[in-house]
């Protein structure tokens, strides 16, 4: 057994139980996820998704091969394919299969056979170098027990000139919001997840793992660390979320 540790919301933890619990987590909230998602940033995370899908912008016109990682509803994969042309497909991969089910459920008529759905791990992700054309993962690497490796696997199947893209929570920078926030997300939302789910504690997780996640700068540095280059990010509704990017050369 390893004695590397990691961090479980505001619990430190052996590092080879992260994934097994953060598992439990999704599959716990699987069916009320994106309802939940509605509910906890009254409606935000739909605009800020469609920023994320806006800025890959696939090709309409040519084929491009798209992979989304932690993306087991589809949330993500749909909009990508209503941006994209007819010769657009995308990938969704979770490691979680009950959200894989609720995606496959969701596919819209349109986009039959467009979108396929893969069960497996975005630190060791099943296909080779240079597959994909671009590659999002939007509130999920914050879950990933070794975000560094993920961040390696992106780059390794991204072909040159891909586009790594990543939405996640980052850390409030307006005066007075930030206070506001903070007693939202750690007083209501985990009472919100009790009521709509049932499970209180999946959601007091997800709020703390937004406070352990790395600021934009040092987030931007771990991407480049893995061979991207052109890295940017765009803070988005007061630093909320955080919209990253970056270029395979």
């Amino acid at each position: 057994m390893s004695n590397d540790t990691t961090h479980f919301g505001y619990q430190d933890i052996p590092l080879e139980e992260k994934q097994g619990r953060v598992d439990d987590v999704f599959r716990s909230v699987a069916r009320r996820y994106d309802i939940m998602n509605d509910l906890m940033s009254a409606g935000l995370h739909r605009p800020w998704k469609d920023a994320m899908a806006t800025a890959l912008s696939p090709s309409r016109t040519r084929p491009f091969k798209h992979l989304d990682v932690a993306g087991g509803t589809g949330d993500i994969a749909f909009r990508i394919l209503d941006r994209g042309g007819p010769q657009t497909h995308v990938t969704v991969l979770d490691i979680n299969g009950d959200m894989l089910d609720v995606g496959r459920e969701r596919v819209p008529a349109r986009h039959a056979g467009q979108v396929d759905f893969v069960e497996a791990n975005a630190e060791d992700l099943p296909f080779e170098d240079k597959s994909f054309d671009g590659y999002t993962i939007a509130f999920g690497i914050r879950n990933v027990p070794r975000m560094e490796r993920a961040l390696s696997e992106a780059f390794r199947v991204l072909r040159p000139g891909g586009r790594f893209l990543c939405l996640e929570f980052s850390k409030v920078d307006m005066p007075g919001l930030d206070k506001v926030y903070d007693l939202y997300s750690f007083n209501v939302i985990p009472q919100m997840g009790k009521m709509v789910t049932g499970d209180a504690e999946s959601y007091r997780y997800l709020v703390e793992s937004i406070r352990r996640f790395p600021p934009p700068g040092l987030f931007a540095q771990m991407i480049e660390e893995a061979g991207f280059r052109r890295v940017t990010w765009k803070a988005m509704t007061g630093g909320i979320v955080c919209l990253h990017s970056g270029w395979k050369i």
